[in-house]
């Protein structure tokens, strides 16, 4: 029943989501843990992969089912993996968040799991993750190891610099270094373009994330870039997203990924974040938090961008 749902659902999560209706009672707290409620988080980390993935040199000359098998293990290891950060985040944060008025509802600083349990879960979303990163080059699977000195280093940054959504955005884009490296063994050009995009992106959408909590992360001694910017917050957001998207433009183009049907794409991809620092308003929380989520849709236009720029190309070939 309702009642008994929004009894362990923390403040920041939907009390009508489907995923946890269908989860037995005593699953959801970790499904809560690990945010399985709210994909958002997944597709921000997934879209980088694809687009590395895409961007890579003679994509179209793999075998379909090679291809779409790789990209498959990405979505797995994103879905993972970010369950994992999120499990390590709520269990470094665990005092923080009962102090933060949207989060003290959160599985461990609740009580509804305890520290040990989640360190176990954690484990185990870590342990699947492993297993998908076994599956690409060794190339590859030796640059995701190399990402974990990020993530684990990722929630004391709040606490000692004003710029920990520049942390998340080295950490949360190396999606884009090995997606290319998943398909060629290597990084090139194209390959640090769309990191650096992502960087960027991740700066923008999480600034406007942190505008949320604000309020309390002052009380509480946090910082963001949210505090830092405070009413130029639009501006730089005009500038963080204005450089992601002309890196991903200057990638496209050092790939060689056809101009035209890309260009016609990427015109939409600048209408969306132009919407987002237009109609932002960041001291309205429902608003901040609405247009963070909207960043799933910049993600999926770069995505289509560059997979109908490589089908047209493709067919030009066959002509």
């Amino acid at each position: 029943p309702a009642a008994a749902l929004s009894d362990i659902v923390p403040g920041d999560s939907p009390t009508d989501s489907l995923i946890l209706r269908l989860l037995p009672h005593g699953v959801r707290p970790y499904a809560l843990l690990a945010r399985w409620d709210r994909p958002i988080g997944t597709w921000l980390l997934l879209f980088p992969c694809w687009w590395g993935m895409l961007i890579a040199p003679d994509v179209l000359n793999l075998r379909p089912a090679q291809f779409f098998l790789q990209a498959l293990l990405f979505a797995v290891g994103a879905f993972v993996m970010r369950g994992a950060g999120c499990t390590y985040n709520d269990i470094v944060d665990r005092d923080i968040d009962a102090r933060v008025a949207r989060t003290p509802g959160r599985p461990i600083a609740s009580g509804a799991v305890s520290v040990e349990a989640a360190v176990v879960f954690m484990a185990l979303q870590l342990f699947v993750g492993v297993v998908v990163l076994a599956s690409f080059n060794r190339f590859t699977f030796w640059l995701g190891v190399s990402s974990l000195t990020l993530v684990a280093v990722y929630p004391f940054m709040k606490r000692i610099t004003w710029w920990p959504q520049a942390w998340l955005g080295l950490t949360f884009n190396w999606g884009a270094l090995m997606g290319y490296a998943a398909e060629t063994g290597t990084l090139r050009a194209p390959s640090y373009l769309l990191y650096a995009a992502g960087f960027f992106w991740t700066l923008g959408y999480d600034t406007i994330y942190a505008h949320q909590d604000k309020e309390d992360d002052a009380i509480a001694g946090i910082k963001s870039t949210a505090l830092k910017f405070g009413a130029r917050t639009k501006p730089m957001l005009a500038v963080f997203y204005g450089v992601a998207f002309l890196c991903v433009c200057t990638a496209a183009y050092l790939a060689q990924v056809p101009t035209l049907p890309f260009a016609a794409l990427a015109l939409a991809c600048a209408v969306q974040l132009l919407w987002q620092v237009v109609d932002l308003r960041i001291d309205d929380p429902a608003d901040c938090l609405s247009k963070f989520r909207s960043n799933h849709l910049f993600g999926l236009l770069v995505f289509l961008a560059i997979v109908v720029a490589n089908v047209y190309g493709g067919f030009l070939t066959l002509l």
